[in-house]
């Protein structure tokens, strides 16, 4: 199996049980542990993205998915703040 079939396989498998798992997966009051739990499903995008090589797609998505992870951290750490 070449290289690029495989890593569209690995991404369809990370896409598909990664977000059984946000959806299903442990009820958790940490903020931080959902947002990894939501990145899972988004490398498994990226990865498909990557095997149909649309670089501009890929490229892309990584930048917003970039922008939207500071966005969350810099949220969650506002609300820890408010509440202390």
């Amino acid at each position: 199996m070449d290289i690029v079939l495989s890593t569209l396989y690995l991404g369809y498998f990370l896409l598909i049980f990664g977000t059984l798992g946000v959806v299903v997966g442990p009820n958790t009051k940490d903020p931080l542990v959902r947002l990894l739990n939501v990145e899972i499903p988004a490398v498994g995008v990226m990865l498909i993205f990557l095997a149909y090589n649309l670089t501009l797609a890929l490229m892309t998505y990584i930048t917003i998915n970039a922008l939207i992870a500071l966005v969350f951290i810099r949220t969650i750490i506002r609300k820890e703040e408010l509440e202390a």
